[in-house]
């Protein structure tokens, strides 16, 4: 089973650093918007926001790792680094 693991929050970005056997993405924290409207959401919501979206959060990685844009709302994710490809040498 494919996995998602959170590797913290950058407050700059706004975002949450998340790891998946497909790369590694920043999550914005305005896709967990409606947890709490108008402030950011806590790290337990964040982290049980990803769990409760594991699946679709795997698939926006996947596909950006493929070089492709997922569909909206997943669309702001971005890739910080895809999963390392077969070795050429």
């Amino acid at each position: 089973m494919t996995r998602v693991e959170v590797q913290g929050r950058d407050s700059a970005m706004e975002a949450y650093r998340v790891q998946t056997d497909h790369g590694r993405a920043w999550v914005p924290e305005c896709l967990m918007g409606g947890l709490r409207p108008g402030e950011r959401p806590s790290h337990q919501e964040a982290y049980e926001w990803v769990a409760a979206h594991r699946k679709a959060l795997i698939r926006a990685v996947a596909t950006l790792s493929e070089g492709r844009t997922p569909p909206a709302p997943y669309d702001i994710i971005s890739l910080i680094e895809p999963r390392p490809g077969p070795s050429l040498g």
